[in-house]
């Protein structure tokens, strides 16, 4: 079986080149595990649809999307680290942005403001964010706006069509390398640590999901160090499916978010 893999969750274009590398150095491990996998990452527009696909030899999700509808239907391999952002490994959170010289002193100020998010299935851009005003009593009034994507959600932010945003530590860290827009952008707070973005394979790959994590283990070992910086990646944490069912706890946004959809 070659099968299909793909590694969407960081994939920006400005460092694809390195991404491409970090599927070679697995793709090279498997092959020494005697795992046949494709040549190149599949990039199609939407990478969801793979994630669900009995020939998915590798791919990365969001923990919500894992814990809500992916768990018990693909196999979890493991999870990735990434230093840059602070968080313990394996773990990440999501910084809360505004414009600078705009931003609100606390939670409270963000009733007028209006909400960017990526999508209503994210962890980072919209769970996070959404419990942590809950936990508050907090809301943010205002229609929120759908942008598709952490980096339109920072472009959204920049322009003045919304107010605020919750971005993926790691994706924040790569918007401050790589998307202009974040320069005029600020982080105002963070939310609480949760789970990083799980890779998986396939459901009929759950018993080789061991040697799996072991491949990409030893590939990012060997990664050089200018392919490590640009991908921030540092290791990887062996998480269980436990680890994340918490994020699948139900929450309601409509008190947080009472435009949503209007």
């Amino acid at each position: 079986m070659t099968g299909i893999a793909s590694l969407p969750m960081y994939d920006w274009p400005e460092i694809r080149q390195a991404t491409d590398a970090v599927w070679a150095g697995i793709r090279s491990h498997l092959s020494r595990r005697g795992m046949d996998a494709p040549a190149a990452l599949d990039r199609s527009a939407d990478p969801e649809p793979l994630w669900l696909r009995p020939d998915l030899v590798l791919s990365q999700t969001c923990g919500y999307p894992y814990a809500t509808r992916l768990a018990g239907k693909v196999a979890l391999v493991a999870t990735p680290a990434h230093a840059a952002t602070g968080a313990r490994p394996g773990h990440y959170f999501s910084v809360l942005v505004a414009r600078g010289g705009d931003a609100p002193d606390t939670l409270a100020d963000l009733a007028g403001r209006r909400f960017a998010f990526n999508m209503v299935h994210s962890q980072s851009g919209f769970a996070a964010p959404v419990r942590l005003l809950a936990a508050g009593g907090h809301a943010s009034l205002p229609p929120p706006l759908e942008t598709g994507a952490h980096r339109a959600s920072i472009r959204a932010v920049a322009t003045g069509e919304a107010d605020w945003a919750a971005i993926d530590a790691v994706t924040w860290e790569l918007a401050k390398r790589h998307e202009p827009a974040a320069a005029g952008l600020t982080v105002f707070a963070a939310t609480p640590e949760t789970p990083g973005l799980p890779l998986i394979a396939g459901p009929g790959l759950a018993g080789r999901a061991p040697m799996i994590a072991d491949a990409v283990e030893a590939a990012i070992e060997e990664l050089e160090p200018e392919i490590r910086d640009q991908v921030l990646l540092t290791g990887l944490v062996r998480l269980t499916p436990r680890d994340y069912a918490p994020l699948a706890a139900p929450f309601d946004p409509a008190p947080c978010l009472p435009g949503l959809g209007a």
